[in-house]
């Protein structure tokens, strides 16, 4: 607690509230008292200046364009890390030393298969189904399989939990994609890291020797890190939501999963790839397109440009821009909506109206590239940003419960009918 209050001054009376420091960015306002002192509660739409928690594991400047994990910027992670070492920091608060590090991925690979009765469960969902629906249905499923409760006071059953869902997690991914595909699924292999696994687990293709691409593997790499955690969004929120009636990490995961399919929060990198066939539809004029996104009087926007947290840049979209070069000029892939795209990117870049307003690309922008040039379907992209973010969300869950946050009970402003008496059907 800082020194500095702040007073309320209300109905004659005055009211302290403490003033809660951080150790960069927004400090808070201690308001914990405000309804029972006073009878008053705040409103804030949206939550946009409600801290919920307090936490140690991201932080995020969008003014200057800075995201930190446990206190690393996001450019050092992702140049000098891999994503099993992200996953580490994330869960555990400090890069690991050579020995964790083999101990943790030893502990994921432990667990690198899934039970055969969820084999016959995704069965049972149909090629069309949406593969976030085929994604959380199965992960709520888990708990059938792993019915013991975790032991927050025991951290190996913390980490046991957790190196759990990572493992196993994987394969629901890469089973949803071969579902969408009409594939045989395939297992995981323990020679390969976490990442290697995966890509082999989504790619390999029945009667057929797999190679592995180092390029593709970076990417993925890349990927998975940028989207690993990013503060109190809404899929994080609701995993700690959840949570904090004292859920289990699998099903607080489940509702996450369906909270990041909305399309204001997982689906944006799949609006990119829309938009970019839409513009093809219409026969290909990026100028045509940026003049309608400079109208005011336009409805049509430009997807993957800009970003509602970030005012200035997107730090990951820096980092993930060369990764999406290196696997077009890699594998020399000819596609009218990725030059499409292309366009874009340097009219973003050079046109004086997107640099004034910072209307830069963003990471969705980027991304959604690197899906489509893999050749993974449009509806498929959200699961990829699932298996990125996954580590943050079982750390944010992992903190809920080991800070004991109360349950979440959000106030509400009442403006519907004030009391009135029943009238009978007869009189109405």
């Amino acid at each position: 607690m800082s020194d500095n209050k702040v007073i309320l001054n209300y109905d004659g009376n005055a009211y302290e509230y403490p003033i809660v420091d951080s150790t960069i960015g927004d400090r808070g306002i201690d308001i914990s008292k405000l309804r029972d002192q006073t009878g008053l509660i705040t409103l804030d739409l949206g939550y946009k200046n409600t801290g919920a928690t307090i936490s140690e594991i991201t932080y995020l400047d969008g003014d200057n364009g800075e995201l930190y994990y446990r206190g690393y910027p996001i450019e050092q992670i992702a140049e000098k890390s891999n994503f099993t070492e992200v996953m580490y920091l994330l869960l555990n608060g400090s890069l690991p030393t050579t020995e964790q590090f083999a101990g943790f991925e030893k502990g994921i690979k432990k667990y690198n298969f899934v039970a055969d009765e969820m084999k016959r469960l995704i069965d049972v969902f149909p090629r069309s189904a949406h593969p976030m629906g085929v994604l959380s249905s199965l992960t709520s499923a888990l708990t059938a399989f792993n019915p013991k409760a975790v032991d927050v006071n025991s951290k190996e059953d913390m980490d046991h939990a957790a190196e759990m869902l990572i493992a196993k997690f994987s394969h629901l991914c890469a089973w949803t994609y071969r579902k969408k595909m009409g594939l045989p699924i395939n297992h995981g292999d323990d020679s390969l890291n976490y990442v290697e696994n995966f890509y082999k687990m989504c790619f390999r293709r029945p009667n057929q020797e797999f190679h592995l691409d180092s390029t593709v593997v970076n990417a993925l790499e890349k990927l998975l890190i940028l989207h690993a955690d990013h503060e109190q969004n809404c899929s994080t929120s609701t995993v700690r939501m959840v949570g904090s009636a004292h859920t289990g990490l699998f099903a607080s995961v489940s509702a996450g999963i369906s909270a990041l399919w909305g399309p204001l929060h997982g689906g944006a990198n799949q609006a990119v790839i829309e938009m970019l066939e839409m513009i093809e539809n219409d026969g290909g004029d990026v100028a045509k397109y940026v003049e309608k996104a400079k109208n005011k009087e336009d409805n049509f926007r430009l997807m993957g440009f800009g970003h509602r947290v970030y005012k200035n840049f997107d730090p990951r979209a820096t980092i993930i821009k060369k990764a999406a070069d290196d696997i077009l000029n890699s594998l020399g892939i000819e596609d009218k909506a990725l030059d499409i795209a292309r366009q874009l990117e340097r009219v973003a870049l050079e046109d004086d109206y997107f640099v004034s307003r910072k209307l830069y690309p963003n990471v969705d922008f980027y991304s959604g590239i690197i899906y489509r040039a893999l050749g993974i379907p449009t509806e498929m992209f959200t699961v990829m940003f699932a298996l990125g973010r996954l580590p943050g969300w079982i750390s944010q869950w992992k903190e809920m419960r080991l800070h004991n946050d109360p349950i979440g009970r959000p106030r509400q402003v009442y403006q519907g009918s004030a009391k009135r008496d029943y009238v009978d059907i007869s009189a109405r």
